[in-house]
């Protein structure tokens, strides 16, 4: 066990009305109590523009990953994780899914919903090949709802912003941001494409949406110095990730009662033992730590600093 543990916490925060409304009523007794024991650190914001989820640039830096904007390259990581060589390559992840198209914007639904299983995965990413293929990319097959590209840094770019949400590899557990509003303009890999008509007739007999489109991400050239291993002492909890992403704020609410008294419980219980500890807070926009005290002298004027202040300010902020 290392003597040093980092707690990073993605989607603890959101600036959907649903999630603000769920902050005014969570009572979080060990956030509070580690947030007037801890020193905070520098704040990692972005604006609605940037593509790379705070947790993702956070989880980047941490894994000595280049951090740039749309293109950490969590696909090639992936391929290096398990023990093959992504070489130069640009490698991204694609996601089969359903956009729900209106007037002004484009609604994407959850991956998952889709109930697509291995063997109609399969099938169309046989009919999809050769549409990437035209592209010089070359996809591989990882799960029903995660196919992996290979290509050059040109072929795989990052993509333009999208209306939804975008899915990240269930592997990794590193999910893009969730994007409300207008689609805006089309980014040639974020494109519809067409099931066989078989498919989309039984899939509309069972009650499920066709798969129209995909969507990629994760994209980019893995450096040679980069190495596939995750820090030691670092803990991802992925509790608040799916509520977060369905928009069930009551769910997300009950699971960062359990964070709080799991995670955070036992991060508490190693400032007490003294060991060196540092937590990240991670909303839509923004990202920001919190490390162990120096001294005696600065855990009081912290403490001092967030006496009477409920741990739902912090998050907010985020």
């Amino acid at each position: 066990m290392s003597d040093s543990t980092h707690l990073l916490i993605p989607f603890a925060s959101s600036r959907d009305e649903g999630c603000a409304a769920a902050l005014a009523m969570l009572a979080l007794p060990n956030l509070e109590k580690l947030l007037a024991r801890l020193a905070p650190g520098a704040i990692d914001r972005a604006d609605e523009a940037t593509l790379s989820m705070p947790h993702e640039r956070v989880l980047a830096r941490a894994c000595g990953l280049p951090a740039a904007d749309g293109v950490i390259p969590w696909a090639a990581w992936q391929v290096a994780q398990a023990g093959r060589d992504p070489g130069a390559h640009a490698w991204a992840h694609v996601t089969p899914c359903h956009w729900r198209v209106g007037q002004d914007h484009v609604a994407m639904g959850h991956p998952h919903d889709l109930q697509l299983e291995a063997r109609e995965s399969q099938a169309l990413l046989a009919a999809m090949q050769p549409y990437f293929e035209g592209d010089g990319i070359a996809l591989e097959y990882d799960s029903p709802t995660l196919w992996l590209a290979r290509g050059t840094p040109s072929a795989i770019s990052p993509p333009l912003r999208w209306a939804g949400w975008s899915a990240a590899p269930s592997t990794t557990g590193f999910p893009a941001r969730p994007k409300p509003g207008c689609c805006g303009a089309c980014s040639r890999r974020c494109r519809c494409c067409c099931t066989p008509t078989k498919s989309t007739e039984q899939r509309a007999q069972a009650g499920l949406a066709p798969v129209n489109s995909f969507w990629v991400s994760g994209t980019g050239v893995l450096p040679a110095s980069a190495k596939a291993v995750t820090p030691p002492g670092l803990a991802v909890t992925q509790a608040l990730r799916e509520p977060a992403l369905r928009g069930d704020w009551h769910g997300w609410a009950a699971a960062w009662q359990q964070v709080d008294a799991t995670e955070c419980a036992d991060l508490l219980r190693r400032v007490a033992a003294g060991q060196d500890v540092t937590l990240t807070l991670c909303g839509d926009t923004a990202a920001q730590s919190w490390t162990r005290p120096a001294g005696p002298g600065l855990l009081r004027r912290i403490g001092s600093l967030f006496a009477g202040k409920r741990a739902v300010a912090q998050l907010e902020s985020l």
